[in-house]
C-alpha cells in the first residue's frame, strides 16, 4: 500500500483523515495515516490550545491543518470587513425568516446568559494569516488550502517551515490554478464529498486532475470510506485518499447525538448539496433546515460569511433543543456529510476505521492481481 505520498508526508498508509475534532485527528495519525484538523472555526487563541493538545496526543506522529481561503466572499473588498460592517449587510427579511422558522418548529430561546458565537468566519488573508502563524509554530507536516488557489503568503510561509502544501479542487481548472500557485499536492474532491464541494463526480474528476497536474501527486476525495474505494482511487491514478465523512461516526468525534443517529440510519440519497448552512454549496444531511432554505418561496441563503453570522444563534438553539423532546429542532438539525453516509452504519474507533480500510484494500488488490494473472 506504500506510495510516494507516504514518504512525502512521513506516514505508513496513504490515507489522510480530515476532521474538526482534535481527538479524531490524533487517532488517525497514531494509526499510521495523517490526521488533518480543520482550523477555520477557531480563533488564533483557540487554535493554539487545540494544537498544543494535539501535539501531546499524536505521540510524535505527523498531522496537518486545513484552512479556507475563498476568492469571493462578502466583505472581500474591505479586506474581510469588521463584524459591525458585515452585520449591517444582513437584510431584515432574512432575520425575520430565521425567527419565523424557529417559531414554526417550536425551537425555544436560549437561557439567559448562554454564550453564542458571532458566526463570523474570518476567511480573509488577515484572518487566515493569523491562524497560519499559530499553526506553523507547531510545525504541521501539511497545510491544506480550500475554496481557492493557495495564496503566495501561505505557500511561502509553509515551505519555509518545511510543510507540504495541498490544494483542494473540484475541477481540472481549479487544479491547474493550484499547480500554478506552487502547491506540492492536489486533493481532487468529487461532488459526493461532504462539506464544500463542486459538481463533478470523483470517478470523472480524479483521472482528469491526475493528467492535468502530473507529476504533482494527487489524493482522491469524495465517496471514499473503505478499502475497495481506495483501490478504485489508486486505479484512477491517485497516490492516496482524503477522507472526511467516515470519521463522523467514530466515538472520538464530537458529532451531536441526534445527528449521529441520523447518519447511522441514512442512505446515500439522504444528503444534499446546498448553500443552507454556510452560504456556499456544501453537502450535508437533508433535513427540514435545508429544505426550508432551498424552497424558492423563501429568501436565498446569503453569501459567506453573512449566512453563518445570520444563523449562528439559530444553530445554537437548534443544537441545544434537539437533545430534548417537545420541539421540532430534531427535524432541523443537520451536519456536513458525504454520500458515503449510506455505508456509515456502525460506530467504530478511528484507528479501527484505518485498519479496516487497509485490510480491505490489500484484499481487493490481491483479488484483482489474481484476476489479472488468470
Amino acid at each position: 500500500m506504500h506510495t510516494p505520498i507516504c514518504d512525502l508526508l512521513g506516514i505508513e498508509f496513504p490515507i489522510v483523515g480530515f476532521s474538526h475534532c482534535r481527538d479524531v485527528v490524533a487517532a488517525v495519525s497514531r494509526a499510521g495515516a495523517l490526521g488533518v484538523l480543520g482550523a477555520v472555526g477557531f480563533s488564533p487563541a483557540q487554535l493554539e490550545v487545540e494544537l498544543s493538545r494535539l501535539d501531546a496526543a499524536v505521540g510524535g506522529r505527523p498531522y496537518g491543518i486545513d484552512v479556507l481561503l475563498p476568492q469571493r466572499f462578502a466583505g472581500a473588498e474591505e479586506g474581510g470587513g469588521s463584524l459591525e460592517s458585515l452585520t449591517a449587510l444582513i437584510p431584515d427579511e432574512h432575520r425575520r425568516f430565521v425567527d419565523d422558522l424557529l417559531e414554526r418548529y417550536g425551537v425555544p430561546p436560549l437561557p439567559d446568559g448562554t454564550a453564542v458565537r458571532s458566526g463570523m468566519l474570518d476567511v480573509s488573508q488577515r484572518g487566515v494569516g493569523a491562524l497560519l502563524d499559530v499553526a506553523l509554530a507547531h510545525r504541521p507536516r501539511l497545510v491544506a488550502s480550500a475554496l481557492g488557489p493557495a495564496p503566495d503568503f501561505l505557500v511561502d510561509a509553509a515551505h519555509r517551515q518545511g510543510a507540504v502544501v495541498a490544494g483542494l479542487v473540484g475541477s481540472r481548472r481549479h487544479a491547474e490554478r493550484q499547480r500554478a500557485a506552487g502547491v506540492d499536492l492536489i486533493v481532487a474532491q468529487g461532488c459526493e464529498a461532504g462539506g464544500h464541494t463542486g459538481e463533478i463526480g470523483t470517478m470523472v474528476l480524479v483521472p482528469e486532475v491526475v493528467d492535468a497536474v502530473a507529476p504533482i501527486p494527487v489524493l482522491a476525495a469524495g465517496g471514499i470510506g473503505n478499502g475497495r474505494q481506495i483501490a478504485a482511487a489508486m486505479a484512477l491514478g491517485a497516490q492516496g485518499v482524503w477522507c472526511g465523512s467516515v470519521w463522523l461516526t467514530t466515538p472520538e468525534a464530537e458529532t451531536h447525538a441526534v445527528v449521529l443517529e441520523k447518519m447511522l440510519r441514512a442512505s446515500s440519497g439522504d444528503t444534499v448539496r446546498t448553500r443552507a448552512t454556510t452560504g456556499k454549496p456544501a453537502r450535508q444531511l437533508r433535513t427540514a433546515w435545508t429544505q426550508e432554505w432551498d424552497d424558492p418561496a423563501h429568501p436565498d441563503p446569503l453569501p459567506m460569511p453573512l449566512h453563518t453570522m445570520l444563523t449562528a444563534e439559530a444553530q445554537t438553539r437548534v443544537q441545544r433543543a434537539a437533545s430534548t423532546s417537545g420541539s421540532g429542532a430534531e427535524q432541523l438539525i443537520t451536519y456536513f456529510v458525504g454520500q458515503v453516509v449510506g455505508s456509515m452504519n456502525s460506530v467504530r474507533p478511528a484507528a479501527q476505521v484505518v485498519h479496516d480500510m487497509v485490510v480491505e484494500y490489500l484484499e481487493t488488490a490481491a483479488r484483482l492481481s489474481l484476476r489479472v494473472e488468470a
